[in-house]
């Protein structure tokens, strides 16, 4: 028996990874001297009006003292539409952003972060740059690649030797060490201590049996180490989302192990006689089809629900990267692919029965309407679950399925606007919720996340008010037509972030993108 439930591990563990195993992306070079200015002893910026991820409303004009890598006041200094008395303003200022008419907001937190591979991604620097060009300034990887290279860049990261977000590093157990798989809930323990003696900020799991899952927890919480899980559909039929939440399970990512948690006559998911889960086109087509299998608002929804609030469960939709399932023509043809995607990427993205996630072999008008009713359920639960105090948070997994890095998390804000958030309750859920999902295993205050004296100085600037329209975070910007010239304009995008006190010019980042895309067609065969 025990020898059977070994192979059903390895098994999962093999299943669980994408479907080719790519090379690990070259490091970030060292951060140039044009990449970023300061930190600065005393910046100041002048007249935002601030959004400050509490869920409060916007008020301005306010001025934004941050000294270093903190922000030391965040102050009024008049009304709207009235002179302001200059003798009133905070002074000393050795570096100052005139942000007057403009929009500032913590940086968003990324919480489902991967780099990719070699040939999809083969540079870091991409990656990165993509995401502080968004206002990303701290992404949690689950992975992003490989134990040593992942802790490196979050390391680098740390100290501000390369252009890139905060790194929040979790990792798959067994991974990094040279004991094996874990099998066992001694060796689950085991590799636990070990991630934590070599920095690892949290578990990444799937669903492993409930000894082993019992044991990953239970280790993973004496050492103040986070936990989020795909549980997947090999192996959700014995460990969902509320059973591993019983465990000690922090949050889920994605929808697995969710919908079967709420099934109201099967405690399976009734799959086709033909079922192959090798089969990518049938495995995303078949997850869609649940729909049908919950019930809004009955008994095990609520029950569910209450269960999720009791023990403080947080939930990671990744809404974003399954958005093609529902229209993949969209996805397809999204304003940014043309200057901002990779070919070695976009050929990634290409139907394929071996690149993980593009399995659009044959997706039919069937495949289509089924996401969407899937989603109108799937965006049910989470905006009830925000409603009753639930915490949801952002991340966006790209890198697959026609998802971009940056544009997919502007992507995600979006959507969860469609499932009912008001915009005010998607930056929570982009900066003061992601924050504090980090910080909870660590039984700390958040240190950023929200625009307050004695935050971390991690922020972006806006032209437009990212509230009236999302789409003005995209590095694309929104479409608008100027009346005055009768011509198409694309406002928006972000001006400037700011990470760890230190300015980013948000544009020369996309075109440094831009550039690198360029670079890699001009090198490609005729």
């Amino acid at each position: 028996m025990k020898n059977l439930q070994i192979i059903v591990i390895l098994l999962f563990a093999a299943l669980s990874l994408p479907l080719l195993t790519y090379a690990q992306v070259a490091p970030a070079p060292d951060r140039g001297p044009d990449e970023g200015e300061g930190p600065f002893e005393r910046l100041i910026i002048r007249g935002a009006t601030v959004i400050d991820g509490t869920g409060s409303p916007p008020r301005s004009p306010m001025d934004i003292v941050i000294e270093g890598n903190r922000i030391v006041r965040v102050t009024s200094v008049g009304a709207p539409r009235v002179d302001i008395n200059e003798n009133r303003r905070p002074g000393e200022a050795t570096f100052e952003i005139d942000a007057h008419g403009k929009y500032v907001m913590p940086g968003i937190v990324d919480l489902h972060a991967h780099t990719g591979g070699i040939p999809k991604t083969p540079e870091a620097e991409y990656i990165y740059k993509l995401w502080l060009a968004h206002g990303i300034t701290t992404v949690r990887g689950v992975s992003f690649g490989g134990f040593e290279w992942s802790l490196n860049e979050k390391e680098r990261s740390a100290k501000n030797l390369i252009a890139a977000p905060h790194m929040v590093s979790y990792h798959r157990p067994g991974s990094g060490w040279d004991q094996g798989p874990v099998t066992t809930p001694e060796a689950a323990r085991a590799w636990v201590r070990f991630a934590s003696e070599s920095g690892v900020d949290g578990i990444k799991l799937g669903s492993y049996p409930p000894d082993i899952m019992s044991a990953l927890l239970d280790e993973a919480a004496k050492h103040n180490l986070g936990s989020t899980a795909h549980l997947g559909q090999m192996g959700v039929a014995q460990m969902n989302a509320l059973d591993a939440a019983r465990l000690g399970l922090g949050s889920m990512t994605h929808f697995y192990g969710l919908f079967e948690a709420l099934y109201d006559a099967h405690d399976v998911q009734p799959w086709p006689v033909d079922m192959d889960y090798n089969d990518e086109q049938l495995r995303f087509g078949q997850v869609a089809r649940q729909w049908s299998l919950v019930t809004p608002n009955s008994d095990q929804w609520h029950a569910v629900m209450n269960e999720f609030l009791e023990l403080d469960y947080y939930i990671n939709p990744t809404l974003n990267i399954y958005s093609a399932g529902r229209d993949v023509m969209r996805a397809k043809n999204a304003d940014w692919h043309e200057k901002y995607t990779l070919g070695s990427l976009w050929e990634f993205f290409t139907p394929s029965r071996t690149d993980h996630g593009s399995y659009f072999f044959n997706w039919t008008t069937h495949d289509e309407v089924a996401w969407k009713r899937f989603y109108q359920v799937w965006m049910q639960f989470l905006n009830e679950y925000k409603n009753l105090g639930g915490k949801v948070t952002v991340g966006s997994d790209s890198g697959y399925i026609y998802q971009l890095f940056g544009f997919g998390t502007i992507l995600e804000l979006e959507m969860l606007q469609e499932a009912g958030f008001h915009p005010l309750e998607v930056v929570r859920a982009a900066t003061m919720h992601g924050a504090m999902e980090i910080y909870k295993p660590l039984q700390k205050p958040i240190d950023f996340g929200i625009i307050r004296a004695g935050m971390r100085a991690d922020l972006l600037i806006v032209d437009e008010n990212p509230l009236a329209n999302l789409k003005v975070l995209y590095g694309t910007g929104a479409m608008k037509l100027n009346d005055e010239t009768g011509e198409v304009e694309y406002v928006g995008g972000v001006k400037y972030t700011i990470k760890d006190g230190i300015l980013y010019d948000a544009k020369a980042l996309l075109e440094d993108v831009a550039n690198m895309v360029e670079e890699q067609r001009s090198t490609e065969p005729e």
